[in-house]
């Protein structure tokens, strides 16, 4: 096929040795199945900012860290230098997940680098040889479903014990190899320590996944992996080896009403207090 013009540096570079076909156009990258030298790859090419359709993209780069003081001023005013560096940014987020993630356990792509905006990976293939299927195009038993569904949360688990929560994840951005389910897609990955909605999304991963998967096994609707998953998170206790049970109860404290009327009936009497001596002070006016 005719080489796409921003794959063509990464040919002349020696990255690259040919562009096979394309594999899927989305929101917000085009990826392409290249040769580079006897191994078949992905190359992903990311969209400009302005063909991105990928929405609330300022929610997720909320506590990303720049190492670079100058480059942060810069993207917070905006500057034609800041919208550069932010894309930069964006890129790049995957790729470090990608290699921070794959130290911790977790199955994703093996990464191969992030050149000019094009993330070199692993192409995921299925027992036959060809391009691994998304979850949502495959059909599960039951069994299957929960054992899935089990390395899916334990998953869930190694990513925000390295301080990350994926923010987008569903049955569409996940693949099916032989071993089971592969993590996709993560740009929009997100710091949990530092981005006030990390416990949001992270709730809406596994509802998303748990939903999925309860087409198969309907008991797996019932489990609270969310809350648990979170609760280790607060407390401090996250490992990533932690057996997760699925089970999680919330502890109900019993409201103070004596102490809220004591507060309320402090209120009152300073107002009063107040009152006593604003009336005082013009009596004696």
């Amino acid at each position: 096929m005719k080489t796409p013009k921003r794959i063509q540096p990464l040919i002349d570079e020696g990255l690259v040795d040919e562009v096979l076909r394309p594999l899927m156009s989305g929101k917000e990258a085009a990826v392409y199945i290249v040769r580079c030298g006897d191994a078949i790859r992905c190359a992903k090419v990311y969209k400009e900012a302005s063909q991105r359709s990928f929405k609330k993209a300022v929610q997720y780069q909320e506590g990303r860290k720049v190492r670079s003081s100058r480059r942060a001023r810069a993207m917070e005013k905006g500057s034609g230098f800041g919208r550069k560096q932010a894309e930069e940014s964006w890129q790049h987020a995957e790729v470090d997940a990608l290699y921070k993630l794959s130290d911790a356990g977790v199955r994703v792509p093996t990464p191969y680098g992030c050149f000019d905006g094009i993330l070199l990976m692993e192409l995921i293939l299925d027992e036959d040889g060809d391009v691994a299927p998304r979850l949502n195009d495959i059909e599960l038993t039951a069994e299957q479903a929960r054992r899935d569904h089990k390395r899916m949360m334990q998953d869930v688990l190694r990513m925000l014990s390295v301080g990350l929560v994926h923010g987008d994840l569903s049955e569409f951005n996940v693949l099916q190899d032989p071993q089971g389910p592969v993590i996709i897609d993560l740009p929009q990955v997100v710091d949990a320590a530092a981005n006030n909605n990390a416990q949001w999304m992270l709730e809406r991963d596994v509802n998303n996944i748990t939903q999925y998967y309860a087409q198969f096994a309907p008991e797996l609707a019932n489990t609270q992996y969310a809350k648990e998953i979170w609760a280790l998170f607060e407390a401090g206790n996250l490992n990533p080896d932690t057996e997760l049970t699925g089970m999680f109860h919330e502890v109900e404290q019993a409201a103070d009403v004596a102490g809220v009327l004591d507060e309320i009936n402090a209120v009152f009497e300073e107002m009063q207090e107040r009152k006593t001596r604003q009336q005082a002070a013009k009596e004696q006016d």
